[in-house]
């Protein structure tokens, strides 16, 4: 053995260095006491004695014990404040490479290459209370309008009119991700049309469109899509319409109104990118309620309610289908059809909805409302058949929110 000449260093108390215990606290691994480690035996060859150096080693000594203690008082520290680790060391990233520096004669330079190192962000963890959002709430609403001025010796004639359709939706729905096994949708939407009547005597404005909607489906799942539900539907317009130089009124507040009320299954599905929805309601056990409330001024019968009666009552089955596609980022159909029979007459509605996105605060609409009502009075043209268009453009605001 070669004797290899080591200057002796003087036993020295161990000296705890600031350094070492005010960098992050990192975990790595459980330890344990060092009185219960079981320290191995000395190595030792075959008829020799064990192999130690020729030389003093409290140098060594006292490293080791200065090492032992700062890493025994960082480990106590982490056991008693779990908070302060910040760092654990299998999550740590990788230590970056060394650059690599390489001559490249013809360019009569030297070329560092950067090392390949994969960052890994920390995250933060937000230490206050998880809260938990039972509803989810979302709210549109539009204001469109169309505008244009005539002036007296305009060569083909014409009338000033302004067109403004007013629009608002507001849904709550109970958040499944919390209630999986339970259904509860909420709609409350309101639209409302008037237009300048500059060629009408009698009237300065006229409504073509005043309609109030509130559902309500209440369901607990049967399996995976289907739920066994209850729904309330109720619609009625809120101003007085009259039909243009004309003083007959042709619809007020509650006149007409209609209240459904049904029990049935429910199936509804979602697409996991939020773009595609769809809903079918099926109530082989319904009431219906129909309600004129002012027949002094309109006659009860436009509204399937027998002459000289306010309301009507009835019992069937009813089918309510809602779908919502978004086509395009900018393009969203929505579609909704209902349909009542107290199998002696139908009652059906078809609504479509296309709205074009120009901006986030501009869009165009363009909605369509296809009824067939038996009760109603027939009609030569159109039978028992009803149909309206509305083509809007103009402001609209969306938000959500928990």
């Amino acid at each position: 053995m070669v004797a290899m000449a080591i200057q002796p260093v003087a036993a020295q108390e161990p000296e705890v260095k600031p350094d070492f215990l005010l960098v992050p606290l990192i975990y790595e691994t459980q330890q344990s006491n060092s009185a219960d480690t079981i320290a191995p035996p000395p190595l030792q060859l075959s008829g020799s004695e064990p192999l130690t150096l020729s030389t003093h080693s409290e140098w060594l000594d006292s490293t080791l014990n200065e090492q032992q203690h700062v890493g025994q008082t960082r480990y106590r520290m982490m056991m008693t404040n779990p908070a302060l680790v910040r760092y654990n060391a299998n999550s740590l990233p990788e230590p970056p490479k060394q650059y690599l520096i390489t001559v490249a004669p013809s360019q009569g330079m030297l070329v560092v290459t950067p090392p390949d190192v994969a960052q890994t962000a920390e995250t933060v963890l937000d230490e206050g209370p998880l809260k938990i959002h039972n509803w989810l709430h979302t709210v549109n609403a539009a204001l469109h309008f169309t505008q244009a001025y005539i002036s007296n010796n305009w060569y083909q004639g014409g009338e000033n009119n302004l067109n403004i359709l007013a629009y608002f939706k507001w849904e709550c729905n109970l958040n499944q991700n919390v209630h999986p096994n339970w259904l509860f949708n909420n709609t409350l939407q309101y639209k409302l049309g008037i237009t300048t009547a500059s060629g009408d005597s009698l009237h300065s404005y006229l409504i073509n469109e005043d309609n109030f909607l509130f559902t309500s489906q209440l369901g607990y799942k049967a399996r995976k899509h289907w739920y066994y539900s209850a729904m309330l539907m109720f619609k009625t317009q809120f101003l007085n319409n009259y039909k243009r130089n004309s003083p007959v009124m042709s619809a007020a507040f509650l006149s007409p109104g209609e209240l459904t009320l049904g029990l049935g299954m429910t199936y509804e599905i979602k697409d996991k990118d939020g773009n595609r929805s769809f809903t079918l309601a099926i109530a082989p056990l319904s009431y219906n309620l129909k309600i004129c409330r002012d027949i002094d001024n309109l006659n009860p019968v436009n509204f399937g309610i027998d002459p000289g009666h306010h309301t009507k009552h009835g019992f069937g089955s009813n089918i309510e289908a809602k779908l919502t596609w978004k086509l395009h980022p900018n393009i969203t159909w929505t579609s909704r059809l209902y349909a009542f029979t107290d199998y002696r007459y139908v009652q059906s509605d078809w609504e479509n909805t296309f709205d074009f996105s120009i901006t986030r605060y501009l869009s165009t609409q363009i909605y369509t409302h296809l009824r067939y009502d038996k009760s109603h009075p027939w009609d030569a043209d159109w039978r028992y058949w009803q149909f309206k268009e509305i083509l809007s453009f103009g402001l609209t605001y969306r938000f959500s929110t928990l």
